[in-house]
């Protein structure tokens, strides 16, 4: 629940901030009469999310075991290396992003008003993608013991939620947040998700037969831990971390977690002790 609230939370004022930056600029430049194409995009890209998580959730269910295996693997796989591109890309371009954005949309613009359908579309459409792929696969990942799928998915939903009002807060001015502080905080937590991800995944390719050593298991420890339990339902349900884990489900957490952790905490500190100024949001605009 927790793990799936954050994604929403962080993943949706990601958005959320970009929207909020194109509008601003649009509204601060006498732009105005652009503004519904702009939001024919956002919502196209919304539209597209919600199609992209449909087709993952239902699409697969007529498969045999084995290939529904092997695709849960291979898109958990997938999740991962796109959530820890995001993760890095985030932090290093936010205090570029605004003037990037507002290019796009002077370029769009001199091209004519439709093309910002197209800006608005890329633009939240990458993240709806992302974030779609990546719940996707937590929730598969934290409800693999047969919990329900629903209570999750209410998580996300109210993370996305809240980062909506955020971040229409900050664009108002009634809010001063810590960008920098949130998105590190937030993406050193996403890493430890990321890592539970990978994890299913490779356990997944090993039930689909991709992957040999499904019986040889680095613990066991269900006979202590009640996989049942209020304790193993949170370590399952934010980090993915199972009573029974195979040696290679195991060693593929660390290799990842480990170094992709170190390396995210060493560029995190680089840039506080560059730049202490903490980032700037979209103007009030009215």
């Amino acid at each position: 629940m927790l793990a799936n609230f954050l994604i929403g939370l962080r993943e949706g004022l990601e958005a959320g901030l970009i929207v909020s930056i194109l509008v601003a600029y649009l509204v601060k430049s006498d732009r105005r009469r652009l503004l519904p194409q702009l939001w024919s995009g956002v919502a196209a890209a919304i539209v597209l999310s919600l199609g992209f998580g449909a087709a993952l959730t239902f699409g697969p269910r007529g498969l045999s075991h084995e290939a529904q295996e092997l695709i849960g693997g291979l898109l958990s796989v997938l999740a991962v290396v796109f959530v820890t591109w995001m993760i890095f890309w985030m932090a290093a371009a936010a205090r570029g992003m605004g003037g990037e954005l507002r290019g796009r949309i002077d370029r769009a613009a001199d091209a004519g008003g439709w093309s910002l359908v197209v800006v608005g579309l890329l633009a939240v459409g990458r993240e709806g993608l992302e974030t779609a792929l990546f719940l996707w696969a937590a929730t598969g990942a934290a409800t693999s013991g047969g919990a329900s799928s629903v209570r999750p998915l209410i998580a996300a939903a109210l993370g996305l939620a809240t980062a909506v009002v955020l971040a229409y807060l900050l664009y108002r001015g009634a809010l001063r947040l810590n960008l920098s502080r949130f998105f590190t905080w937030t993406g050193g937590f996403l890493v430890l998700v990321a890592g539970g991800v990978l994890s299913y995944g490779v356990h997944d390719l090993q039930e689909a037969g991709v992957l040999p050593g499904e019986d040889s298991l680095l613990f066991d420890v269900s006979n202590v831990l009640d996989p049942s339990s209020w304790f193993a339902v949170v370590l399952k349900g934010v980090f993915n971390i199972s009573p029974v884990t195979s040696v290679l489900a195991g060693v593929a957490w660390l290799l990842y977690v480990v170094p992709t952790m170190t390396i995210f905490l060493v560029k995190a500190r680089g840039r506080s002790s560059r730049s202490p100024a903490r980032p700037r949001v979209p103007e009030r605009t009215g």
